[in-house]
């Protein structure tokens, strides 16, 4: 065969794959037009199906999209945010464009489903050392992350953050885990693992560094500020059950402290399991 008729030979075959990516790539964006497209992750040890996820969702949720895309399997929860719920939040809050509210609301839903699993959203930073995960609770702009950055700094290789964030506390066959979710902040550190869980501890500032088991009250207290709230009847009483359950399992602690070298050791030291 000569030369012209191999470049010839090779020329058909990239316009036969080029056609062939076309119909395809059509075809996927009719399905994501129509609203069909779905996309399956492995998150919090469950099946998660987002529905035409895209943006800041579809990009933080990678690192859980799941091997098995088989979408005859059984799911776990299903996130299918109408577009009208996005549109309405950000009539209330302009502040925000559309595809961070599409982000928020994926994850509300998660979060509010996640109830139905023995899970509960909290709001801390959780960090994982020697495959013990301990998470810290807090106000926005407390210092949590701040503080978990020093357990970073310290550990080393022995540990990550899981989430930064907003990660998934699961009771699972009767222990609990800390689990990492996309829903995890501005600056997105998380991990896909689910993690036994050593504590949580709720983090104040302080000139000095302290910490202590928690009062049962005031822990209820600052639990239920860092969770989903918006809740009907029948998933508060989910939701206080769930408490009930990682309260008898899961040390509580109050911490105050500033950022030196010390206040890591000093809540380290006390949660270690």
């Amino acid at each position: 065969m000569s030369i012209g008729n191999i470049f010839k030979c090779l020329f058909h075959i990239i316009i036969t794959l080029a056609k062939s990516f076309c119909i395809v790539y059509t075809k996927s964006c009719e399905e994501r037009t129509k609203g069909e497209f779905m996309a399956i992750y492995d998150i919090a040890g469950l099946k998660v199906n987002i529905v035409n996820p895209k943006g800041r969702t579809a990009k933080q949720a990678m690192p859980y999209l799941s091997d098995n895309q088989d979408e005859n399997q059984h799911i776990d929860i299903t996130v299918d945010v109408d577009e009208k719920r996005v549109l309405s939040a950000m009539v209330e809050h302009p502040e925000l464009v559309q595809d961070d509210w599409e982000y928020m609301i994926t994850g509300s839903d998660f979060y509010t489903e996640l109830l139905n699993f023995d899970g509960i959203l909290l709001h801390s930073s959780c960090i994982v050392v020697d495959d013990m995960a301990y998470a810290f609770s807090a106000d926005s702009g407390t210092g949590k992350s701040t503080h978990t950055q020093l357990w970073l700094k310290h550990f080393g290789d022995r540990a990550y953050m899981l989430n930064d964030d907003k990660p998934a506390i699961r009771l699972i066959d009767g222990r609990v885990y800390a689990c990492g979710t996309p829903w995890s902040g501005k600056y997105d550190y998380s991990t896909p693992k689910v993690v036994p869980l050593a504590g949580i501890c709720f983090l104040e500032r302080s000139e000095n560094n302290w910490i202590k088991k928690a009062d049962t009250g005031k822990a209820v207290f600052n639990i239920f500020s860092q969770t989903v709230r918006k809740l009907n009847a029948q998933r508060m009483d989910n939701l206080f059950d769930v408490l009930e359950q990682i309260f008898a399992k899961v040390p509580l602690y109050e911490f105050g402290c500033d950022i030196s070298e010390e206040a890591l050791l000093t809540s380290y030291n006390a949660m270690k399991r």
